[in-house]
């Protein structure tokens, strides 16, 4: 069968660290070969070669794809890469293996019922491995600044200085009455600190000059809040901005649109997503908190600006005391009600215990039952 077949096959990989599942079929859904490899470059080109010129290839976005999509795309195949979300219903199947996942990937791609993911360019993703280097950098003298401070906290020494890590701050910091072992402690956290400032600086040069020449990276700076490190985030992670069709699309990518469930008549809808680029949502936050200390208007007259916006959000409830009908709630009483009765048939809140209504009028006289 696989010789007499001479149409495009459909190629589905199931990528793994050290070995991986080639599954390839033709457009119909019969399978040609099952064939497992040891991940190696020139392993890979010669198993995708034997499915003919143009063969479309689909991995898995797990672990390490850059170089498998690297080769494939070398060897003269199409990929198309599986978001991980949209195949997490495999995990469910009663009989799971590598075999049956790459047969399921290449069944969607073939039927065009695969959730893809997108390919970056070999640009794209060094500049995304420099960025993200820098920002896991950053986070890193984050935590060892928050050390240093807390090894101060347990000497209960305080430090009256804006910045502890400047000139003036190192100086007191090496100053500070401190036992032998938190002593030790600081002065290797400063250390590090210093070390990774260098490594920060040395990331940075690259950054600049693959950005040197970028439209995209210039525009974006003319956004309020946005600087040279936020544009660099926005430029690596969102990468082709124009394969978006607009900014639903772009935001929704981010993880920063709400959720929402619908079913029938009932809608609910919740809290952003958080689907997407962690990196790309705190440079949005960070964005949009420094919005207040680059806008040179909103510097100058921040709180006259802040209270006409609570006088139209006023105006547009009809007053500070206005609210929508069904969130109003009758105020429980100062003194509750005590419990009239032998039997108790009002509680404390003023409630008919067997009728389950409030009690704040004249009751209706009840008939009884004939003995």
């Amino acid at each position: 069968m696989q010789a007499e077949y001479d149409g495009r096959q459909i190629v589905g990989i199931d990528l793994h660290r050290r070995r991986s599942v080639i599954v390839r079929m033709t457009e119909a859904g019969e399978k040609l070969a099952t064939v497992r490899i040891d991940n190696d470059p020139v392993a890979l080109g010669l198993e995708i070669a034997k499915a003919g010129p143009g063969p479309e290839v689909v991995l898995e976005a797990t672990y390490g794809w850059y170089w498998a999509a690297d080769v494939l795309a070398a060897g003269g195949a199409r990929v198309h890469l599986a978001h991980p979300l949209g195949v997490k219903g495999f995990a469910y199947r009663r009989v799971k293996n590598d075999a049956r996942d790459a047969a399921d990937l290449a069944d969607l791609l073939r039927m065009g019922r695969l959730p893809e993911a997108y390919v970056a360019p070999p640009a794209v993703r060094e500049l995304r491995e420099l960025v993200r280097y820098r920002a896991k950098l950053v986070a890193w003298r984050s935590g060892l600044k928050a050390s240093v401070h807390a090894v101060l906290a347990k000497q209960g020494v305080h430090i009256a200085v804006s910045d502890l890590f400047g000139v003036g701050g190192r100086e007191l910091l090496s100053r500070a009455p401190l036992d032998g072992a938190y002593r030790g402690r600081v002065s290797s956290l400063c250390r590090l600190i210093d070390t990774v400032d260098f490594e920060i600086a040395a990331v940075a040069g690259p950054i600049r000059a693959r950005l040197s020449g970028h439209a995209g990276y210039t525009a974006i700076q003319a956004i309020p809040g946005v600087g040279p490190v936020l544009a660099a985030v926005f430029v690596a992670e969102v990468g082709e901005v124009d394969r978006f069709p607009g900014p639903a699309q772009l935001t929704s990518w981010a993880g920063l649109t709400p959720r929402h469930r619908e079913s029938d008549l009932v809608v609910h809808r919740g809290r952003i997503t958080k689907q997407g680029s962690t990196l790309v949502r705190w440079a949005a936050v960070e964005a949009a908190h420094g919005v207040p200390h680059t806008a040179g208007w909103l510097t100058l007259h921040p709180r006259p600006r802040r209270r006409a916006t609570r006088r139209q959000y006023r105006h547009r409830r009809g007053g500070p005391q206005a609210a929508h009908p069904r969130l109003l709630r009758p105020a429980r009483r100062a003194h509750p009600c005590p419990r009239t009765g032998p039997d108790g048939g009002v509680n404390r809140f003023g409630r008919d215990r067997t009728r389950g209504r409030a009690t704040s009028g004249p009751r209706r006289p009840t008939a009884r039952p004939p003995a």
